[in-house]
């Protein structure tokens, strides 16, 4: 599409327009309908991680193009300003910074070379890439088409929630149309800990798993027409007799970097259709997924019952107002919102635990990821207004959680737990919830996981890191100091906005003491505050605040624990992990993250003018930050970051 950096920067036009939304939850009676606004190539340049291809509302297949794999421009796979294609996988990541994903590739080709690696960038003729042009290319909710160059095949894309459709138009070729099926692609370098495997079975289907970095992948691959012959692949051996690692008509591979081949010969503009169902519980639920949501060869069936899908999301939202720009926007973003979570439960219920073991949602869709500090400021919040009906099947799914593991997780992918953000951010997520009237779930069960949490460490089986960073010192001196813990500024200030989220849930249930004990915690926020420099500021065990770096070099204090900071205080340095003082920004931008208690925060300041002063010079200072740069410090306005998440909240501060 064009003119995407116009489109980009119009983002904040968006958000302004989301103050008049109206929710109607009836659909749009305009001649143009919500879900023709969307444009998904919309987010996928400059950070925007985004991508561009099919998929349908919370579904667990987003299948879309890989156009590189390494670093985090690449994210999910895709970035506008490349001109040349690997393949077509079958999962990504939507709007985050985790380079991961792009699990089962496929990629139709045409030619005499049985290439099995992809190629470079540089030189896409030494592998099966292919460039491509944004003149042949399209896209639209559910659906999307590109035109390979190299190998003149129209490739069209569709989806339903648990398996993709693929739909390959050749040219003619005589023994030399291939589909390479890719089991070792990855986005990413996450390692994994087991093998991968495949196995070509009837002639017209090929099944296994993929060994991913946060668990494995099974697949089922079935293709309309037998194949002419076929054969496998292990990018990582060399046999001694051929010098590569290509074996004809072999029907099985194990292995890392493995993959498939298949052969046809094509009449011109004869159609090849792939279907491909996915699980992460077994070959046989991925088999039943493809069965049952793809039991037929109708590609436009499924293109046209996708976009019906998004339609009826979509028109839950009218904007009143706007201009056909800001439509475009608005409803490219609730789109964006609505892939930003994702289910894991085959249609048979089952799904893989955090304990390791398959269990059985009978009830509800299970939600395998949260990842809850990129989104309970906003997205969160926003679905319980946009997606009325998933919203108590995400709340259940906190609950299994929270009975397979023995724990309240924070922030996760796919059940794989890893407390790798400050916070506890899934409390906000539900107490959000339960305070808009979405309660078909334990929530006696949910109160009192988290609140063990926020008193207990956690005992085996269930790691240590599992639990609050430095709770033992937030508990006794009200605060987590640098020399002791990680990130410990916004760790204080987040722990305490989560202490008086369990508050307000404690309150709604009659719970008077607990209510009073999180409610005192959760003026925590003031032992980091510094009335001198009026920042909150790294403080040490001893109470003493960090010194101020005052032109002197920036230098990096290593613990006898191993433990890692910067050395001086200064409220312009974002840094590095592990010596950063603050989470992916600076003093300035988490000076604002007091969000349950803004009076108390403007009491700090000793009056409302000062605070609006030091807002108005957070908004007209320098964007610029001290080294090193960071890349998400990204679409500033003075020390603002709308590109990260501390500074969202930040204007609606005017108005309080």
């Amino acid at each position: 599409m064009k003119n995407l950096t116009y489109r980009f920067t119009r983002l904040f036009g968006a958000l302004a327009s989301a103050l008049i939304v109206v929710i109607s939850f009836v659909s749009c009676s305009k001649q143009k309908e919500p879900v023709d606004y969307v444009d998904p190539f919309i987010g996928t340049n400059f950070f925007g991680h985004t991508f561009p291809g099919a998929s349908v509302p919370f579904a667990m297949v987003h299948l879309s193009p890989d156009v590189d794999t390494q670093g985090w421009t690449y994210a999910s796979g895709y970035n506008y300003q490349d001109n040349s294609i690997i393949g077509f996988s079958h999962t990504h990541w939507s709007g985050v910074g985790m380079v991961n994903g792009g699990e089962i590739l496929l990629m139709p080709t045409v030619g005499d070379k049985n290439n099995v690696l992809p190629g470079s960038k540089e030189n896409p003729d030494e592998g099966y890439r292919s460039r491509f042009s944004h003149a042949d290319e399209t896209a639209s909710a559910g659906y999307y088409s590109v035109i390979l160059k190299d190998y003149n095949i129209k490739v069209e894309l569709t989806s339903t929630q648990r398996a993709g459709f693929h739909r390959y138009t050749f040219p003619e070729a005589k023994n030399s149309a291939r589909i390479v099926l890719d089991v070792g692609h990855q986005i990413g370098n996450m390692n994994s800990k087991g093998k991968s495997h495949l196995k070509i079975i009837y002639n017209n289907r090929i099944e296994g798993s993929k060994s991913a970095g946060l668990g494995t992948v099974y697949f089922v691959a079935e293709f309309n027409k037998p194949f002419l012959y076929y054969g496998t692949f292990d990018a990582l051996y060399k046999a001694p007799e051929s010098g590569d690692g290509i074996f004809p008509y072999k029907d099985e591979e194990i292995g890392d970097k493995i993959g498939a081949y298949v052969y046809y010969s094509t009449t011109k503009n004869e159609q090849i259709l792939v279907k491909v169902g996915i699980s992460y519980t077994s070959i046989e639920g991925a088999r039943k997924n493809l069965e049952a949501e793809i039991p037929h060869w109708d590609f436009d069936k499924v293109k046209n019952d996708a976009r019906k899908i998004w339609a009826k999301e979509l028109s839950r939202i009218t904007i009143d107002g706007a201009t056909e720009d800001q439509k475009q926007i608005f409803y490219t973003a609730a789109y964006h919102s609505f892939l930003a979570l994702y289910i894991s439960q085959d249609v048979d219920g089952k799904y893989f635990g955090s304990d390791g073991q398959i269990h059985e949602a009978k009830d509800h869709d299970f939600y395998g990821s949260f990842s809850c500090w990129d989104t309970y400021r906003s997205q969160h919040p926003l679905l319980t207004l946009t997606a009325p009906d998933h919203v108590n099947d995400m709340m259940k799914s906190i609950v299994d959680k929270v009975k397979n593991y023995g724990w309240l997780p924070a922030q996760h992918f796919l059940n794989v737990f890893g407390e790798t953000m400050v916070g506890d951010h899934l409390i906000p997520i539900i107490v959000d919830a339960y305070k808009k009237g979405y309660r078909d779930y334990d929530i006696d069960l949910l109160y009192e996981a988290m609140r063990k949490k926020a008193l207990e460490h956690p005992k085996p089986p269930v790691p240590v890191y599992a639990g609050r960073s430095g709770l033992d010192y937030y508990m006794n001196i009200g605060y987590t100091p640098v020399d002791k813990v990680p990130e410990a500024v916004p760790n204080t200030l987040e722990l305490a906005y989560d202490d008086w989220c369990i508050a307000q849930l404690a309150k709604e249930l009659g719970k008077e003491d607990d209510y009073n004990l999180f409610m005192k915690r959760a003026g925590n926020y003031r032992n980091v505050w510094d009335s001198e420099t009026e920042f909150f500021r790294p403080r040490k065990l001893d109470g003493s605040f960090l010194e101020e770096q005052n032109g002197r070099e920036q230098g990096i204090v290593e613990t006898a624990t191993g433990l890692t900071y910067y050395k001086y205080f200064d409220p312009l340095l974002v840094g590095r992990r592990p010596n950063r003082h603050y989470t992916e920004s600076n003093a300035w931008q988490y000076l604002w993250a007091v969000q349950h208690d803004v009076q108390g925060l403007i009491n700090l300041f000793g009056s409302k003018e000062k605070f609006i002063n030091k807002l108005d010079t957070f908004f007209e200072m320098t964007s610029t930050i001290t080294p090193p740069k960071y890349a998400g410090i990204s679409g500033t306005i003075g020390q603002y970051v709308h590109g990260n998440q501390p500074s969202h909240h930040v204007a609606y501060l005017y108005d309080f």
